[in-house]
């Protein structure tokens, strides 16, 4: 790979969206549980952090690929390549993993904006480095809902001594329907059950880094209360199951039941250990009951949120750091003459950056991951909101509390689904820049696209975001969520911002915005018909939505970008005048699709779903 080519950072753009438009240095640092935060400090552990995730964790991003993971079947150890084990341990050395984590816990106690950004740059660096350290977020969960033993015995140890950690849903019968699980939980005594069964597609399912790995597992009590298990989701509980068994005083005690049987052979990030987990066999293994209540789904949906924002900013990092690999390849690379002079063989070959289609790949590329980065910190922003929410009584505030509760929901299929399906297509788009050198392993963008394509896989396909956007996010409320953040895009659209620079902006964003609402006039009757129409055209209501998300994030930037031109110079000037290039080539060029959308969800009918198979 070419020494100057993997990991590039957009950390300018990152203080923008933090700085200037969200404005977390007045209206998040030194508030609430935020008090003892300042600008100059969380810039300054930005920039340090950007610093690590480019050297350090970059530093073994192709040696993960290309060394393979070791497993021993006899003893189910997975060994991770030298490399990176060395990035990991320099992410835990510099006490990174406790940034998220609260004061109480001996953590910095960040706001979600802070901790997305910082989550962006180590996915962008080194996806597989970043899901080792899942650890800090599963001592998080147990400290949130935990009995204080169960606390006292794994978060606090969990964080201080850099355990793993893993979610465990999946079996073989039962993928996406979780509700199919068969792993099995019997009591013991107090707060004690022993598992038995097999999950897979676990990652980080075990790993040589970590003194200890603590599962988070759902399995079905059996006999609880003297009645038969439950069947579906609601029958399932969740169990911190540790690989070592933990003492009261937090020592290690036996090895746990719990074993890793195989490792999965994977088209991207192979460095990330995927793994079929055996519960139970010649070894008990045995589990605390998460809270010592059967309330598991609800429980692992705190896991799971948290498991599909990480995976849109992932894909969002991904993209970045790929268009700004093109954007600097495009600078360079000679190729073929002026399309002006394309009769004049003898005319200079110029850099491929002044051909018009490579232009217009880029600017897709630029308009979209910065799109997507708004789109994730926005998302972000209203978890800080919630938190700075969190520490008022009751009548209003907690009224407020919940309204943003309900729109973080919202955005979570948005941020999760669209980063990761368009994601996938622009990474196509990057490499297209690249031509054939692209499809080397000269660069990076080969394993961007093979690391990236699970992300429209993990935690629920593309189609389960929409389903779950439409039936749980939009009808719980009967689409008064919706309609609230539609409200503030509308005001947008109708009002003035950026006078007369933005208009044609203003109006794009206003006619895509009616295209969406004209989408849901067409589809709530349809619904009433057959929810197969819903099954056919769910992917393209969650992309129209994402898309006016978005144009409506970009063009608010634009705003803050025309106030601050006048005064900006030299690389300030040259970062606003790209803010607006960019919102206007996605107001010209993507939010028209919305249109399309409609139009064939308006011609859509249930004549496929009639095809006999043998037709296929």
């Amino acid at each position: 790979m070419a020494s100057n080519f993997h990991y590039k950072s957009n950390l300018r753009d990152t203080f923008f969206n933090l700085f200037e438009v969200l404005d977390i240095g007045r209206n998040v640092l030194g508030q609430g549980p935020f008090a003892h935060l300042d600008e100059e400090t969380v810039r300054d552990s930005i920039v340090q952090l950007e610093k690590l995730a480019s050297n350090e964790l970059a530093a073994s991003f192709v040696e993960g690929d290309r060394v393979p993971l070791k497993f021993d079947e006899k003893t189910g150890k997975v060994t991770l390549p030298e490399g990176v084990k060395k990035s990991l341990k320099a992410w835990f050395d510099g006490g990174w993993h406790m940034l998220e984590c609260p004061e109480h816990l001996g953590g910095v106690g960040a706001p979600p904006t802070v901790c997305w950004a910082i989550n962006e740059m180590t996915s962008g660096a080194n996806p597989s480095v970043a899901f080792y350290g899942f650890g800090t977020f599963i001592a998080r969960v147990i400290n949130a809902i935990a009995t204080p033993e169960q606390k006292k015995r794994f978060a606090q140890n969990t964080l201080d001594k850099q355990w793993g950690g893993t979610m465990q849903l999946s079996e073989p019968q039962a993928g996406s329907d979780v509700g199919e699980a068969r792993c099995k939980a019997k009591h013991v005594k107090d707060d004690i059950w022993e598992l038995t069964g097999t999950k897979c597609w676990i990652t980080n399912g075990d790993f040589d880094s970590a003194a200890n790995i603590i599962h988070l597992v759902l399995a079905r009590p059996e006999g609880v209360d003297g009645a038969p298990a439950r069947p579906g989701t609601k029958g399932l509980s969740l169990f911190i199951v540790p690989k070592f068994w933990v003492n009261e005083d937090g020592s290690l005690g036996e090895r746990n039941g719990v074993y890793t049987t195989s490792i999965e052979h994977k088209m991207g990030i192979k460095a990330s250990a995927t793994c079929v987990m055996d519960f139970g066999g010649e070894t008990p293994a045995r589990g605390f009951l998460v809270g010592n209540v059967h309330d598991g789904i609800a429980q692992m949906f705190r896991v799971i949120e948290q498991a599909r924002m990480f995976i849109g900013v992932k894909s969002m990092a991904t993209v970045s750091t790929a268009y700004l690999n093109a954007l600097a390849y495009a600078k360079d690379r000679v190729q073929g003459g002026d399309m002006l002079r394309i009769m004049d063989k003898t005319s200079p070959r110029v850099r491929i950056i002044q051909h018009p289609d490579v232009r217009r790949m880029l600017m897709l590329q630029k308009a979209l991951a910065e799109g997507m980065r708004a789109l994730v910190l926005y998302g972000a922003s209203i978890q800080d909101s919630v938190e700075l929410k969190g520490g008022h009584g009751h009548g209003n505030d907690d009224d407020v509390k919940k309204a943003l509760e309900r729109r973080n929901d919202f955005l979570l299929p948005l941020i999760k689904g669209y980063n990761s399906e368009k994601g996938y297509q622009l990474l196509n788009s990057a490499l297209q820049v690249f031509g054939g050198a692209g499809y080397t392993q000269d660069f990076p963008i080969e394993q961007y696209i093979r690391d990236q394509k699970i992300d429209t896989l993990y935690e629920g396909t593309t189609h389960i975001q929409a389903l779950d956007l439409i039936f749980r996010k939009i009808a719980r409320d009967n689409g008064e969520t919706m309609m609230s953040l539609f409200g503030e895009v509308q005001q947008l659209a109708d009002g003035n911002e950026g006078g007369d620079a933005l208009k044609a902006e203003r109006e794009a964003l206003g006619k895509a915005a009616a295209q969406v609402q004209g989408i849901f006039g067409v589809m709530m009757p349809r619904m009433t018909e057959s929810l197969y129409h819903v099954g056919l055209h769910a992917n393209r209501v969650l992309f129209s939505l994402a898309e006016v998300v978005i144009g409506w994030l970009l063009v608010r930037q634009a705003t803050v970008a025309l106030k601050k031109l006048p005064e900006a110079t030299g690389a300030d000037r040259d970062f606003y005048e790209g803010k607006i290039a960019a919102v206007r080539f996605y107001c010209k060029e993507v939010l028209p699709e919305i249109a399309l959308h409609k139009k064939i969800i308006e011609g859509g009918d249930l004549s496929l779903m009639h095809v006999s198979e043998a037709a296929f």
